[in-house]
């Protein structure tokens, strides 16, 4: 067996050599093949040895019962859990009747690269039977960007001493067993044989099967077809059953002589169409990958990856490691975000079965951004799943008592899935998550057309929400009580900052938007009145300020709150919602991840350059990061601020999150949008980029540490780059019209010529304190080190 050794650096793929079965589990995750639609866990072709295999399809989900040890009223009352459907990635090699098996005989060498401009999965192996049979097997998968319902496999085998007899067993395999650690919250709720089969059919090398889910009705497809190339002839034979087809082929392959075996997968699903309408179409997607064939397919993956590149390329000079995470960051948001046309992106992406497959804020708040200036037409679809679901989100509102889109907490098709009514019903910004995620989408494209028959919708009733939500007080202030912010060590609070400033902008941007589309705003009732109360009560936004600390409460009463005993907090008692009782937390100065800091960054404009620094320190000195939401938000202020250091240490623990396995719990899947927060510590930290008002604004800085960041953007369909070295930028147009933006606060007009300026010095003052034990890693050599083998990682509940 080979000795393992990890991952290798490399700014262009991510490769890992040797075999290490322990480390299956979350290598599969970061080895996942997506493209939106269809996600293929990282799992070895033959099956075993796994940590957790998952095939998945975007929307694709079973209903479960919530339980409640006693009802009430608004609780949601059924879950959605993804389905790990009909795995397709299977193909068993047995040499001269033993299997191979990592895990028996001996790999005298085994690597797997993730390759970042390919887009492809790879794998070779050289490896010896038990009685000493030697074969290299070298394979490659891709899941297709250009046609959306195809993945595709390159299975070859060479007999490396002798002649040898060989048989390769080819699935569809459906209701695999998955081993489920159901006492982690974290974790998918345990599905047994969630599908039932419907239809099954073999001829040939191809095969289909269909089924359906027991509870939720939504039935799905997957087909295979093989192209075999080998030197002489073969048996073969294929036959299917409920939950299995299978191809096997026999083959006598010489010394020197080869078996290639191309499988071509499709997958489709629907909640309304029928058995042979669902087999028809995944059929047909498979002609069309037989006609463009292997090498099409990866001519046409790499075509669009190129594409991709040349706009949302991050270059980093000094630290190599960082370079490949960063890469590797926007590389799986774009898999996660690509095709999936309508569809929700999940907290996981497609990478594993965590937080059972639901969508929460974190799409519009830190992954639509990225998606927003890199490939804005990803960003579109996102948003137009939340238009989809909104009957869902005014059905629930009803249900409140509010009027107006109450979006959920978490969620697959539109439906409130959470069940704990703090964390969950409270968090009321998510509408104005949303309502941001489209002004900035707009304000970014200038797509007249999406907010027409999207955005303004979007807006209004999000905006009617607010409305419905706050009060004005006898003061005439308007107040929004009783919710939850981003931090979930606090809830059911009044008036919490964040959620205020975003329902501000909510409520301005739904009247201008109204304005502008005064036939969609009849359409749907809104008249002057209403337009003039949004107004008003935007107008009126209460946002408590504490002169006496020169700080903003978190939400009114929080500076109140007694302070949590961090000197005396085990460092085994994070995440602290383990380990203590949540009323005391929400009684504490004790933040799980950025709140009142993501207000700066969001709604900087709302604050001044003292407040900025004088709230970030505060909260610094407040925050334990029991979430992986946090560090690339803190990375931005921090940058912002001028702690450039700081910002450094804490871009490097969002992208190495998953890479270093820093919240213990990769093996269910990427966190996407700690994925997203590398690009946010780039491009908003040390690029400086704001959107406020749909200006767009640079500040840029550089740590010490760094020789240079350069990165690439989309802006009114202008491609631009900025290349920041220590003491000065370089704009320049790549592609399109000349663009103004800010720099530093001065207007410039942005060319194909490139222009440099200088960058300020900015004085910082003293570097705020964390929670004793809880500062991110330093980024220095020594830290590199400890990073890449963790003596006593973090390990940290939450997003």
């Amino acid at each position: 067996m080979t000795e393992p050794r990890g991952y290798e650096c490399s700014p262009w793929e991510l490769r890992w050599r040797g075999m290490d079965v322990d480390a299956l589990q979350r290598t599969e995750s970061a080895f996942a093949v997506s493209n939106g639609h269809i996600g293929l866990r990282g799992t070895l072709e033959e099956a075993e040895p796994r940590g957790l295999p998952g095939t998945y399809l975007n929307g694709f989900y079973e209903q479960h019962e919530l339980p409640y040890a006693e009802a009430g009223y608004g609780y949601p009352e059924e879950g959605q859990t993804v389905v790990n459907v009909t795995d397709g990635k299977i193909i068993r090699l047995l040499v001269e009747d033993e299997p191979l098996d990592m895990r028996y005989g001996a790999a005298t060498a085994h690597d797997r690269v993730l390759d970042f401009r390919k887009g492809t999965l790879s794998r070779t192996t050289e490896w010896s039977s038990p009685t000493g049979r030697r074969v290299r097997v070298r394979t490659e998968r891709l899941v297709s960007f250009t046609q959306r319902a195809i993945a595709a496999i390159r299975y070859e085998v060479e007999p490396l001493d002798e002649d040898l007899q060989l048989v390769v067993q080819s699935d569809l395999l459906a209701n695999e067993p998955i081993e489920s650690d159901t006492s982690d919250p974290r974790v998918a709720a345990a599905l047994e044989s969630p599908l039932v089969g419907e239809f099954h059919r073999a001829s040939d090398y191809n095969a289909v099967l269909v089924h359906q889910t027991r509870r939720s009705g939504l039935r799905m497809a997957a087909a295979m077809d093989h192209k075999i190339e080998v030197d002489d002839g073969i048996r073969a034979r294929i036959h299917s059953e409920e939950d299995l087809a299978r191809l096997t082929v026999a083959v006598d392959v010489p010394k020197g002589g080869r078996l290639r075996i191309t499988k071509f997968l499709a997958y489709g699903w629907s909640a309304q169409r029928s058995v042979p309408a669902l087999r028809s179409q995944v059929e047909a997607a498979l002609a069309g990958a037989r006609q463009t064939g292997w090498k099409g397919l990866l001519t046409e993956q790499r075509e669009f990856l190129d594409d991709y590149w040349r706009t949302s390329d991050i270059e980093i000079e000094g630290d190599p490691e960082l370079q490949q995470a960063v890469r590797f960051a926007l590389f799986h948001i774009l898999q996660a975000g690509a095709r999936g046309e309508s569809r929700a992106i999940a907290g996981k992406g497609l990478t594993g079965p965590g937080y059972d497959g639901h969508a929460f804020w974190d799409t519009e708040s830190f992954v639509l951004p990225v998606l927003t200036y890199t490939i804005p037409d990803a960003a579109r679809d996102a948003l137009r799943w939340r238009h989809s679901t909104m009957d869902k989100a005014r059905e629930r509102a009803h249900q409140l008592g509010l009027r107006g889109a109450a979006f959920p907490w978490r969620s697959i098709n539109g439906a409130e899935c959470s069940a704990y009514w703090p964390a969950g019903t409270a968090a009321f910004h998510v509408s104005a998550d949303i309502a941001d995620a489209v002004l900035r989408y707009l304000n970014a494209t200038g797509d007249d057309e999406f907010e027409r028959d999207y955005g303004t919708e979007l807006l209004l009733e999000t905006a009617r929400l607010w409305a419905s939500l706050g009060h004005h007080d006898r003061h005439g202030t308007f107040r929004i009580d009783g919710v939850t912010g981003p931090d979930e060590y606090s809830a059911v609070a009044d008036n919490n900052v964040y959620t205020n400033l975003m329902a501000r902008r909510n409520l301005q941007a739904a009247a201008e938007s109204c304005e502008r589309h005064p036939e969609v705003a009849a359409r749907f009732g809104v008249d002057t009145v209403e337009l003039d109360s949004w107004r008003a009560a935007a107008a009126a936004m209460y946002l408590p300020y504490e002169e006496e600390l020169g700080v903003h409460p978190q939400s009114e009463g929080f500076l109140d709150h007694d302070e949590w005993d961090y000197e005396n907090t085990d460092a085994a008692h994070y995440p602290l919602l383990l380990h203590y009782p949540y009323f005391d937390l929400y009684r504490k100065q004790v933040v799980k991840q950025a709140d009142l800091v993501l207000a700066l960054h969001l709604c900087g404009d709302s604050f001044s350059p003292e407040e900025k620094a004088r709230n970030f320190a505060y909260y610094e000195a407040r925050t334990v990061r029991d979430s992986s939401l946090s560090a690339g938000t803190q990375a931005v202020i921090a940058a912002e601020v001028g702690h450039l250091e700081l910002a450094y240490d804490y871009l490097a623990e969002a992208a190495l999150t998953d890479l270093h396995d820093v919240h213990n719990n990769v093996r269910n899947g990427l966190h996407m949008a700690s994925l997203a927060g590398a690009w946010q510590g780039a491009v908003a930290g040390f690029g400086g980029l704001r959107d406020h008002g749909g200006a767009l604004a640079f500040a840029p800085r550089l740590p010490p540490q760094l020789g240079r960041i350069t990165f690439r953007l989309m802006f009114r369909g202008t491609r631009f780059q900025v290349e920041i070295d220590p003491d000065q930028v370089t704009y320049h147009v790549v592609a399109g019209e000349p663009l103004q933006v800010l720099h530093h606060g001065e207007r410039i007009t942005v060319t194909a010529e490139p222009q440099r300026y200088p960058i300020p010095k900015i004085d910082a003052g003293p570097t705020p304190k964390q929670p004793p034990g809880r500062a991110p890693m330093r980024r220095d050599s020594e830290a590199v080190r400890q990073y890449a083998e963790p003596a006593n990682p973090i390990t940290v509940e939450g997003r």
